[in-house]
């Protein structure tokens, strides 16, 4: 290694390495917790096991977290495992002096503050192998095995400074939020590639649809189905656990990108600033007016109170919302530059429409058949004998119109379409949760001043509009 990176890369450890009173804290929590949490399980023939980055050192500082899984006979039936599940996982946080709240992923789940640090109890069913899986969260102890097995601890601060390098980056994390790199897919590509700079310097000749196949369970012959079976998945990274599932399909095109981008940025110009989260103000009022001087357009703002849903629900519906009304403007020839979405997940959601067109003229032509398709021309004409400014006229052979327009602005078309009850909204493509919402309330915006008001009330929303206006390149 050139003493260039050797030198930030040490640097960069202090920070990412954790200290040795955090480490002896989280350790011991997790012993306790892992000893509480295998005498309830006893009554239910059940054991526990620890997981998560703890279990083969790769965790950060600011990630003071572990997980417990509690491994069921696979006998009992799906609904018992959810009910005992959830009571053992609150009488071990209660037995721990912590305070806890159900979550809900496949199962629903116990996640527990215990002296500053969040425990997962999950419970899952103790199958033979991936291939008798009967929820998705079965696989985790098949990744814990794996894992210990084959990534020697010499290697745990490769892992902690590519999971470093990504956080700083934003694109860390399998979430709905961040579509990113998770912790488990960090430790495959070191494990695969052995060191951190290795993993860097093969991502930049990465195209999308790249393959990365540990077992070796296919044949460069086989690449095609594959990318076939994973369509659409930028990164295949067949988990060597199970050979069906590719672990990197959380991983976007942006965060891909992404990855490609600043890897190369740091192989050519390394700096250790690349590893730290680059800190943003929040947009000021004058900024906001400037860019929206500058591009021209209209800036409108969908505005509602979130669902009380759990984020990696709550954000693909918020993308979908902000695509269906894409589409309902799309359909009434209202053109959308670009679209964003924006929530803190408990007080505000916002989708952001950047309209290139957003007024339209009074008048709208109506282009019908040729005059030589008489039934359609019969329709046509039925159709538009009333209630047309101007016509029916012929233009190249066409019947054509001229009508009014119902909505001249994106503004009054939005507002025709969520203005509705509940059941309509979700007829019209609404995602369920947003639509209950919309039912309640919401607020279309687009005015500078009420914009503002957003930005005073949430720094985070002033962060996001920075962010959307100052976009950098990913090449």
């Amino acid at each position: 290694m050139p003493k260039e990176y050797q030198k930030i890369l040490k640097e960069v450890l202090v920070h990412a390495r954790p200290k040795p009173e955090e480490k002896k804290k989280l350790t011991a929590l997790a012993k306790k917790a892992l000893d509480v949490a295998n005498k309830e399980a006893k009554k239910f023939k059940a054991r526990a096991i620890l997981a998560g980055s703890l279990t083969r050192d790769t965790w950060l500082p600011s990630k003071m977290e572990f997980e417990v899984f509690v491994l069921f006979p696979t006998k009992l039936p799906d609904k018992k495992l959810e009910d005992i599940g959830l009571k053992l996982g609150k009488e071990v946080v209660s037995k721990l002096n912590g305070t806890y709240r159900i979550e809900y992923a496949e199962h629903p789940y116990v996640r527990g503050r215990v002296q500053g640090i969040d425990i997962d109890i999950v419970p899952c069913f103790e199958v033979k192998s991936t291939k008798e899986l009967k929820s998705a969260v079965d696989r985790t102890p098949f990744h814990v095995k794996y894992v210990e097995k084959n990534l020697p601890v010499s290697k745990s601060d490769e892992v902690r400074l590519l999971k470093q390098f990504l956080t700083a980056n934003g694109v860390y994390g399998a979430d709905a939020k961040t579509e990113g790199f998770s912790g488990y897919v960090c430790e495959l590509l070191i494990i695969n590639y052995g060191k951190f700079l290795d993993a860097l310097k093969s991502a930049i000749s990465w195209q999308p649809g790249h393959i990365i196949d540990i077992e070796k369970y296919y044949s460069k012959k086989d690449h095609h189905h594959l990318r076939k079976q994973f369509k659409e998945q930028v990164l295949i990274l067949i988990d060597p656990t199970d050979q069906r599932r590719n672990t990197a399909a959380a991983v976007s095109a942006h965060s891909f990108f992404m990855f490609k981008k600043i890897a190369k940025e740091f192989l050519e110009r390394p700096s250790g600033e690349m590893f730290f989260k680059r800190k943003l103000e929040t947009i000021t009022e004058n900024e906001l007016i400037q860019n929206q001087l500058k591009r021209r357009t209209e800036l409108i703002f969908v505005k509602f109170k979130p669902p009380e849903i759990v984020p990696d629900i709550l954000w693909p519906q918020l993308r979908k919302f902000a695509d269906r009304l894409l589409n309902v403007l799309k359909e009434n020839e209202f053109v959308v530059l670009r679209k964003d979405v924006y929530t803190d997940e408990k007080n505000l959601a916002v989708v952001l429409l950047e309209m290139e067109v957003s007024k339209l003229p009074m008048i709208q032509k109506r282009i019908g058949p040729k005059v030589f398709d008489l039934d359609d021309s019969q329709r046509f004409l039925e159709k538009y004998k009333q209630h047309v400014l101007t016509g029916p006229f012929i233009e190249e052979n066409f019947w054509t119109v001229e009508t009014r327009r119902k909505f001249l602005s994106a503004r009054e078309k939005l507002m025709d379409t969520l203005k509705e009850k509940v059941d309509v909204l979700k007829a019209k493509g609404i995602p369920s949760y947003i639509a209950d919402q919309l039912a309640k309330e919401f607020e279309i915006i687009s005015e500078s001043d009420k914009i503002f008001e957003l930005i005073k009330k949430d720094n985070n929303f002033g962060i996001f509009l920075r962010k959307y206006f100052e976009k950098g390149s990913l090449i």
